[in-house]
């Protein structure tokens, strides 16, 4: 495949979409992760190369140099998130479509940049106060890491319009539902 489909996946913090895309990763789709790389420290049982490429802050910063994203942002200070050019061209080798699972600004960025190749689809909680819930609920962040996600999501539901579709991750099943047929779609188009 020279060149195959793109599917970003956006969302705040605690809306449900790491949990949609690993289910889209167990359908038949012909599909491949895009794994992103950040500077932040691993949390749980993340693994290098698995979950995230991990790079230190000075690491990142010269890969931005070197021109190897194909987007990047610097979403917390000196906390940067971006999807290296090497990880399209690596899944498009094995003849898969890319699936990405980034935030908002990164993923219009993708889209603008491959605009008819590309479904964005932004995942939303059904109330801020489920997604505070939901972020609590994860146990793996503190107070100020909480609040700070809160006050994030309020800026990244800002940019839901600027996607091709909003999935309201109320009921999980009626959303999985939904995004392997929007997806089906998109790859049949």
């Amino acid at each position: 495949m020279k060149e195959g489909k793109l599917f970003v996946f956006s969302a705040p913090s605690g809306s449900g979409k790491t949990t949609l895309v690993k289910h889209l990763l167990s359908e038949n789709l012909s599909l491949g992760f895009s794994i992103s790389a950040t500077s932040r420290k691993p949390r749980g049982k993340e693994k290098n190369g698995v979950d995230y490429h991990f790079l230190s802050s000075s690491d990142f910063q010269n890969k931005i140099k070197e021109n190897a994203f194909v987007e990047f942002e610097e979403v917390y200070d000196d906390v940067f998130y971006g999807t290296l050019k090497s990880e399209i061209k690596r899944l498009w080798s094995q003849g898969k479509h890319v699936l990405f699972d980034i935030d908002v600004k990164g993923g219009i960025n993708i889209k603008k940049q491959y605009p008819q190749n590309t479904l964005a689809l932004f995942i939303q909680p059904p109330t801020k106060k489920i997604l505070e819930k939901r972020l609590r609920g994860r146990d793996t962040e503190n107070e100020e890491d909480i609040q700070m996600r809160l006050a994030r999501a309020e800026e990244e539901m800002s940019f839901a319009v600027q996607f091709d579709s909003v999935i309201i991750n109320d009921d999980l099943e009626t959303a999985k539902k939904e995004v392997v047929r929007q997806v089906r779609g998109f790859i049949d188009s």
